[in-house]
């Protein structure tokens, strides 16, 4: 019952935060959204692992997948805010401040996969997955990967329209999550 009642709790954070993007279905983030719940989801429901049988292989590999997770969100969101330039936002734009840049990011992270804080979240979510890996946490992990995908793939669209040639040339110099392979 306590699970139940934080995940309404950290829900209605994430709707109200998510509120412009849910009412615009093309938005990349109407398909984050449902990503952040899943992977609340997963965090929920394996939470009573996270500190269970520390040295266990299945931990540490998730541990990796949680720390490499936070360092990539931290300096991608650093680059992001340092030196993407925040523009004020459209009157129609669904974004968040802070992704309403006027600078295309290449460096650092960004300079090999153009989705680095996409990319922590699908690290985070398959951390939290490896927790207590069961059926149900791996179709919350891969449904959220789904998700992940299909917010890159829309915020792209965005991207293209927001900076044209720029980011057409930095899509062929890129990889969308994993430097070299994808």
């Amino acid at each position: 019952m306590m699970k139940f009642a934080l995940f309404v709790a950290l829900s209605v954070g994430i709707v109200s935060i998510s509120w412009k993007s849910l009412k615009n279905r093309r938005s990349h983030g109407f398909f984050r959204f449902f990503a952040f719940e899943l992977i609340l989801i997963l965090i929920l429901m394996n939470i009573d692992y996270w500190l269970e049988r520390p040295f266990a292989a299945q931990q540490i590999a998730s541990w990796i997948l949680l720390t490499a997770s936070l360092s990539l969100a931290i300096h991608a969101f650093f680059l992001f805010i340092s030196l993407g330039k925040s523009g004020s936002p459209d009157g129609q734009s669904a974004n968040l401040r802070f992704e309403n840049t006027t600078q295309l990011v290449t460096t650092g992270a960004y300079g090999y996969i153009r989705h680095p804080m996409y990319c922590s979240l699908l690290l985070f979510a398959w951390g939290a997955f490896l927790k207590d890996a069961s059926v149900f946490a791996a179709v919350a992990a891969l449904f959220s990967s789904v998700l992940l995908y299909a917010t890159a793939r829309v915020e792209e669209r965005e991207n293209i329209q927001r900076f044209g040639g720029e980011y057409e040339a930095y899509m062929k110099k890129t990889k969308m999550f994993l430097a070299y392979l994808f």
